[in-house]
């Protein structure tokens, strides 16, 4: 696995944190927890743009 840098897990957080924000209420753990789960995941495999994690969590959210 791919150590995170400092920039990227700030991309993470902004995004997990915009993705709460469509949720009522801010979502429940367990669901930002997977998205948190799908964003690392993505990162890890070099998508670390603003851009690919959004993607990625708009996709989880569908799930």
């Amino acid at each position: 696995m791919t150590k995170l840098d400092e920039r990227t897990i700030a991309n993470m957080d902004f995004v997990l944190e915009e993705t709460r924000r469509v949720l009522r209420h801010g979502g429940d753990h367990e669901r930002r927890r997977f998205i948190a789960r799908k964003l690392k995941l993505s990162a890890r495999k070099g998508n670390v743009t603003l851009g690919g994690l959004r993607t990625v969590a708009d996709s989880a959210l569908k799930n």
